[in-house]
């Protein structure tokens, strides 16, 4: 009875509609396109109907934006143009020069168009632009996990263009943004959905021309509607971006330095299949000038998981993330074998590393991604890394070996993305790693789902993953989630349980802390969006966590957690967190076979945070956490964090931030008894700091020079390494222990970037950073400053380099 209750409710959902469009803007077509200069003289504006009656959305919600706007646009067979008036005081435009796609936080008045070809409520494209003409472009999706006032995955960068302007009235937009960077359906009469934003920086305001309601879930389901294009006949979209790049790099070894010549060349290729579907291609990838990986001393037995910067990677990626099957650091990383051979000097002085790259060499890579006029995204992707070898040198045989680090591997994604009625959607993805030889293999299917009902109250979301690995001992598992909850209004929540299996593992193309868990969460929030006397807006939130192991099934962790946070009427922000944990057995610090846990102490903490006004030149935020609530009065964890950013001036911005986190009688893995193979546990009193300092020179929209150093202190005294009972608690002490290591990571990265036309670029770029001896005396240098110089005294990397990249849009090369 309860299965077939289930089923009902779940064909209800999905046969109900969440969106009605308020208002409307009829499509006019031109053959005479306006010139973009910033200037709304062409006469080909006045056909075009007006967009006007702006809506606030932040600080006063539901009321007329304080400053009158005025929208037009236009379309051809080539591109849509946007015009606006935007009225003002111009000497009030706030005006601050930032990079590409940084307008958040900034100082600076800001407007954009927000576009849905496909009018699925759920997927759309953002083009942007500030008042000094810098652009932000973005993809809209709904599996995005956004920060306030961004709206899309910004690594996504088309090529378009904008002019603006300042004139006694306000200031003035105008955009070309050609059917090249869109996608759509292939129909004679379409209707896309459509918003526009204004913000006013000085006051905060953000408001929209289709009214944005916070207390509704979505956002691209309150657009409004650009209605009847007809006959759209785009030209063939094909583009191509040439690179070459050439450098120095001067890499520490343990035995002095090894030098090289960096060049390399290659191609990406984006080909418009049709209106809908494109296929981009890089061909032999060069991924140098990307920023530093904040590295750190990881105590904890799960990998870190580390930002993707390569631009392939970040860009219209968002069908291939939607399951969160796909961590695209696996693909060019590091070689399996990089660092045994590394280390091979270390055990065997006889030995000489000549040659081990740090980096997989990609072949080439290809994305085929797009939507259906029935709204079936379909997704394919695929990369080939070549097989990678180290050259070793035996220096008594005076002979060298060739030893492969790496071998030759394919990856593949493949997605099935359908659309329903609202805001629900049905994907599948499947992913898979193929190695050459007998190394392992790996496949991943998931089936995830949303559903939401009429009036995007309530929503009903969850997925089914199963992964296997082909090997000589190979195994397969599962993951599983089911999420119900209300999800519109000032009360929401949603109750969540996760089930995965001790052997599912989706880590050759994905990422996962641990397997083997049964999690059940409750969330319940209170969201005030309206101001009141003190607040902007305000929201309260409890949320609790049961935690047990799969297999075998038994207790894990025990959380409630209650949080608070606020933004003022001087819009400054604040938020208060108050957590206790009243048992916690530690089953993955020992790993499987999971015959044992170590009991870590139950503990509360504090937690504040929060910022000044950010529109202020000076800008501070702040957390710190204080945990000293153990039985255990030796127990003690703090965290303390802060930056300041400083703007000196429109064009130049300095940013400082220094943290520090120390705790006491922290528990590790030490491994397992040579002679009992029982586990052991180490007992550390670490100290982590981390600074880093960045700035940006912007000496044109298009130009700027920016600048990041980065240097992270780990501090470890190994106190005692004990064994276990089995109730968790240490057994005896092992070995009392004097070790102390200092850890260090020094990292500088500093780029000149000229985009000097659109989708053409020439970066220079320097990067810096420590060997890979990291390790310090920790006896001899306890403190932070000694330590730190003491750190300047090791060896260093250094890497300089140069990168051109031209834009080739076929149309305009048969026009020439």
């Amino acid at each position: 009875m309860l299965r077939r209750h289930y089923f009902l409710c779940v064909l209800l959902w999905c046969s109900l509609s969440s969106k009605s469009q308020d208002r409307i803007l009829q499509a006019v077509k031109t053959t005479q396109p306006p010139i973009i200069n910033g200037v709304l003289d062409d006469s080909v504006w006045k056909t075009a109907p007006i967009a006007t009656g702006f809506i606030q959305n932040f600080p006063s919600v539901g009321k007329p934006a304080s400053q009158r706007s005025e929208v037009r646009v236009l379309y051809d067979n080539g591109a849509i143009y946007v015009g606006a008036m935007l009225y003002d005081d111009p000497s009030l435009i706030r005006s601050q020069i930032t990079a590409r796609d940084e307008e958040q936080l900034k100082d600076l008045d800001f407007f954009s168009i927000f576009i849905d070809t496909y009018q699925d409520l759920q997927n759309g494209f953002q083009f942007g632009v500030t008042s000094s003409n810098v652009q932000t472009d973005a993809r809209l999706a709904p599996n995005l996990v956004l920060t306030e006032g961004n709206y899309g995955d910004k690594t996504w960068d088309a090529v378009w263009d904008s002019k603006v302007s300042v004139t006694k009235d306000g200031w003035v937009v105008e955009m070309k943004i050609p059917f090249l960077s869109l996608r759509f359906a292939k129909a004679n009469v379409q209707d896309w959905g459509i918003q526009f934003l204004r913000s006013v920086r000085r006051n905060n305001e953000r408001s929209y021309w289709n009214p944005v309601d916070p207390q509704v879930n979505g956002f691209v389901n309150q657009f409004g509607l650009l209605k009847n294009l007809r006959e759209i006949k785009p030209p063939l979209r094909l583009s191509f971006s040439p690179y070459v790049s050439t450098g120095f790099r001067s890499t520490p070894e343990p035995t002095g330095y090894s030098q090289e010549w960096l060049k390399s060349g290659g191609m990406d290729v984006k080909y418009g299949i049709n209106e809908s579907f494109t296929l981009d291609a890089t061909l032999i990838p060069d991924f140098g000038q990307v920023i530093s990986d904040n590295v750190v001393n990881n105590l904890t037995p799960y990998e870190v998981r580390f930002d993707e910067y390569r631009p392939f990677f970040t860009e219209g990626t968002e069908i291939f993330n939607k399951s969160g099957l796909f961590y695209s650091r696996r693909i060019g990383a590091p070689p399996g074998g990089y660092d045994s051979v590394r280390e091979l000097p270390y055990f065997d002085p006889n030995k000489q590393v000549l040659r081990n790259p740090r980096r997989t060499q990609l072949v080439n890579a290809i994305k085929f991604s797009g939507r259906t006029p029935k709204k079936l995204g379909i997704g394919f992707f695929n990369a080939i890394g070549a097989p990678m070898y180290a050259s070793i040198r035996d220096i008594a045989a005076r002979t060298t070996e060739k030893v492969k680090t790496e071998p030759l591997t394919n990856y593949n994604i493949f997605v099935l993305d359908q659309a329903l009625k609202g805001r629900s959607y049905i994907t599948f993805t499947n992913t898979n790693v193929v190695r050459a030889g007998s190394a392992r293999d790996a496949n991943v299917s998931g089936l995830d789902f949303s559903l939401y009902d009429k009036a995007n109250t309530f929503n009903l979301r969850g997925y089914g993953h199963y992964s296997t690995v082909f090997s000589s001992n190979g195994y397969d598992g599962y993951n599983t989630m089911l999420r119900a909850g209300k999800v519109s209004g000032k009360i929401q929540f949603y109750l969540q349980n996760i089930i995965r299996s001790a052997n599912y593992d989706p880590t050759d193309l994905g990422y996962l802390q641990t397997a083997n868990q049964h999690i059940n969460l409750l969330n319940v929030s209170y969201n005030q969006f309206n101001p009141r006397s003190t607040f902007v807006n305000y929201q309260y939130s409890f949320t609790t966590s049961y935690n047990r192991l799969f297999n075998p099934n038994k207790f894990n962790t025990l959380t409630f957690l209650a949080t608070g946070s606020w933004v003022f009427k001087n819009f400054w922000e604040a938020s208060l967190s108050a957590s206790y944990l009243p048992d916690q057995h530690d089953y993955f610090i020992i790993g499987s076979p999971f015959e044992k846990y170590a009991r870590r102490p139950q503990y509360g903490y504090l937690n504040i945070s929060g910022s000044t006004d950010s529109r202020k030149k000076l800008l501070f935020t702040y957390n710190a956490l204080v945990s000293d609530f153990f039985k255990n009065p030796e127990k003690k964890y703090y965290t303390l964090e802060g930056m300041l950013r400083y703007r000196f001036s429109d064009q130049f911005s300095l940013e400082v931030s220094h943290r520090f986190e120390t705790e006491t009688d922290y528990i590790i893995s030490a491994g397992r008894d040579a002679l009992t193979q029982q586990p052991r546990i180490a007992f550390v009193d670490f100290k982590d700091v981390e600074s880093v300092m960045s700035g940006i020179y912007n000496f044109t929209p298009r130009i700027n020079l920016t600048l990041r150093v980065r240097h992270y202190w780990s501090r470890v005294p190994v106190k005692r390494i004990t064994g276990l009972d089995d109730h968790g608690n240490p057994a005896g002490i092992v070995l009392n222990s004097t070790q102390i290591d200092n850890i260090n990571y020094v990292n500088t990265d500093a780029f000149f970037t000229w985009d000097f036309r659109y989708g053409s670029r020439l970066i220079i770029g320097y990067k810096n950073w420590i060997g890979d001896e990291q390790y310090i005396d920790g006896n001899q240098y306890k403190r932070y400053l000694a330590n730190f110089g003491h750190s300047l005294d090791l060896k260093y990397g250094n890497e300089a380099t140069v990168r051109f990249i031209y834009f080739l849009d076929y149309n305009q090369l048969k026009r020439k």
